[in-house]
């Protein structure tokens, strides 16, 4: 039986689920944002704040609109409150037994009839599903960073997702504005498939001595006309990111050395040299 999405869930309210959590309630969802202090909740709530603010700034968004759509979002530091969601994003860092936790939980505490997503970047929809009393009823539902200017969204089919789910889901994020592309069930979709072995070959390249971190970034701008170079994109990802998705990738793929995450990457990641939100990555921010 189909349900009209009304209410959406976000498991996280960091820069993804916040970002998710923005969208959806300009979109006209009422939305209950999660996560498991009300410190991280708070700041979720104040970047939504900021961006929508921002967005006031620029004449892209009205005051009346902003108020609007902030009314629409409640915090909550309980799965618990997912009771009230028809639809349910997760969006927790790139943990497997971290999501497979959290999907358990939902099945628990979620309607009958709610849809269980994951905004993961890599792991398998199907394995998450199998964490669930509802399989059919789970999808990926992958978000581009910062959500509330990329227009793509990747949809993946498990296994068992129903035909039924897939399109409720996809009316979602198009009543959202964005831009829905349907990619299979394998390590990294899509998107992290191509773009993760690039950004990672580029870290060799620095770790080889090819060239230096701007050289790099300078010639890949230049030369294949990207907006940023692959070394700035990996420290806006996070290079904890990048390296749990390579390590995805490499595991998934049984162990292909093309998906071999470099040793230097990993080096920088031990060191706590994450990127933009570090302070420090391949380059340093902040003075």
């Amino acid at each position: 039986m189909s349900h009209e999405i009304r209410t959406l869930g976000v498991v996280g309210a960091g820069q993804m689920g916040n970002g998710i959590a923005h969208v959806a309630a300009l979109s006209g969802y009422r939305v209950v944002l999660s996560d498991v202090t009300q410190e991280a909740v708070d700041r979720g709530l104040g970047a939504i704040d900021g961006n929508m603010g921002r967005m006031v700034k620029k004449a892209t968004l009205t005051p009346e609109a902003a108020t609007t759509a902030r009314s629409l979002i409640v915090g909550a530091t309980s799965l618990d409150a997912m009771a009230e969601a028809d639809l349910v994003v997760e969006a927790v860092s790139e943990n497997e037994g971290l999501k497979f936790r959290i999907f358990e939980t939902l099945s628990r505490v979620a309607p009958a009839h709610a849809l269980l997503c994951s905004n993961t970047s890599s792991i398998s929809i199907t394995a998450i599903a199998a964490h669930t009393d509802r399989p059919s009823q789970v999808a990926g539902m992958h978000f581009m960073n910062p959500v509330p200017v990329m227009k793509l969204v990747e949809l993946i089919r498990g296994l068992a997702t129903s035909d039924e789910t897939f399109a409720t889901v996809r009316g979602v994020v198009e009543t959202m504005g964005k831009t829905p592309v349907e990619g299979r069930d394998m390590p990294g979709f899509i998107v992290n498939r191509v773009l993760m072995p690039y950004i990672n070959e580029a870290v060799y390249a620095l770790y080889e001595g090819i060239g230096s971190v701007e050289d790099i970034d300078t010639a890949m701008k230049l030369g294949t006309n990207v907006p940023m170079g692959p070394l700035t994109l990996a420290d806006f990802i996070g290079l904890d990111t990048c390296l749990a998705i390579m390590e995805v990738l490499h595991s998934g793929m049984g162990g292909d050395s093309k998906y071999r995450p470099c040793p230097l990457l990993r080096k920088y990641v031990e060191a706590g040299w994450l990127g933009r939100k570090a302070g420090r990555g391949f380059y340093k921010y902040g003075g």
